[in-house]
């Protein structure tokens, strides 16, 4: 208002010449309102300004029409996809994102989590599973449906939506045992429990064939990045030379090692095969192309979004539900030993 006073729901009844209540209904169930009064209502809203308020709106139906998304970063490009797939599936419904980026902190995650239920969402959408112990207690006695996504495991605080990252670098590791490579070695960064779980299906895979030895592994605590693939490549090559192949734990690192083997005059894949995991756009357009373990982020966050939407119009009547959407492991050149082509 000109005199510096919020616009009030009843403001915007006033001008329309109806009832607070009338405002109210067409803004919540547009349904229920003729639609030329709902265009009225529509134009006084933007003439007057309005804006409404969530927390009124949260103490007077019980929650928001906000859903809550924690994911561990903004940057990554495999949570891009994620949030790709949350804002398509919410774009046609009343509903609306807030976003909150825990840098990876359990700690943050706690944080974001009470300030999240604090405003009543009506819906909460977190990453992993691997919330601290008070993290878990704070999804498990929220008051509205909570989904799980990024991995599959046991006991989900509600919905969970994922795939196994022990069973999909199993996978990634069988293959580049089943085109002749023995001399596996693994290269992780950050090393956070997701990380964990694929070094133990690459060890698992390549203990199983007596391939696997701790000389070829190199981890760091660091993020993850293309020159940090290149620098770990150095190291893991410089401390065991015969190595034939790296299981790479992100496509970032094992484009680093592509570069470095370049450099280095590494005939890939004959002489080096190279997985990565994610498999990102970049991995298909490398030369040679890059094998990796796809996994389907835009769909899951898609499928969070669209299961939660159910929860919510039932109440939390998915408790327990785990949506396994698998992954597959795009076998291209880099691991193409002793074959003329890939299948991408």
């Amino acid at each position: 208002m000109r005199d510096g006073r919020k616009v009030t729901l009843s403001d915007v009844a006033a001008h329309v010449g109806v009832s607070a209540i009338t405002v109210s209904r067409a803004l919540r169930t547009p349904e229920k309102v003729s639609l030329k009064l709902r265009e009225e209502i529509s134009r006084a809203i933007d003439l007057l300004g309005y804006v409404p308020d969530p927390a009124a709106r949260a103490l007077a139906s019980s929650r928001t029409d906000v859903i809550g998304v924690i994911i561990p970063s903004v940057t990554n490009s495999v949570f891009a996809d994620v949030l790709r797939g949350i804002y398509t599936a919410v774009e046609k419904t009343p509903f609306d994102i807030q976003l909150g980026n825990t840098r990876y902190s359990p700690l943050k995650e706690e944080k974001l989590l009470k300030v999240f239920l604090g405003q009543k969402p009506a819906g909460l959408i977190v990453s992993g599973i691997d919330q601290s112990e008070r993290g878990r207690s704070l999804l498990e006695t929220a008051s509205c449906p909570v989904v799980q996504i990024m991995e599959t495991g046991e006991n989900p605080v509600d919905i969970m939506i994922g795939f196994s990252h022990y069973e999909a670098a199993r996978a990634a590791t069988i293959h580049l045992i089943e085109q002749g490579y023995r001399k596996l070695a693994f290269m992780g960064a950050r090393m956070d429990p997701r990380t964990q779980r694929r070094f133990q299906g690459f060890r698992q895979a390549a203990a199983e064939a007596g391939l696997f030895s701790e000389e070829r592994v190199v981890t760091t605590a660091e993020p993850s990045s293309v020159s940090l693939g290149s620098q770990l490549f150095c190291e893991l090559i410089e401390q065991a030379p015969d190595l034939d192949a790296v299981f790479c734990i992100n496509d970032d690192l094992a484009l680093g090692v592509m570069f470095e083997a370049q450099r280095r005059r590494l005939s890939v894949p004959d002489r080096l095969g190279i997985c990565g995991f994610n498999d990102l756009e970049m991995m298909a357009a490398a030369e040679p192309p890059i094998t990796s373990v796809r996994t389907f982020r835009y769909e899951m966050g898609k499928r969070a979004v669209e299961m939660l939407l159910e929860a919510i119009a039932v109440g939390r009547g998915h408790r327990g539900t785990i949506v396994d959407l698998g992954f597959e492991v795009r076998k291209r050149a880099s691991t193409a030993r002793g074959s003329c082509g890939a299948s991408d």
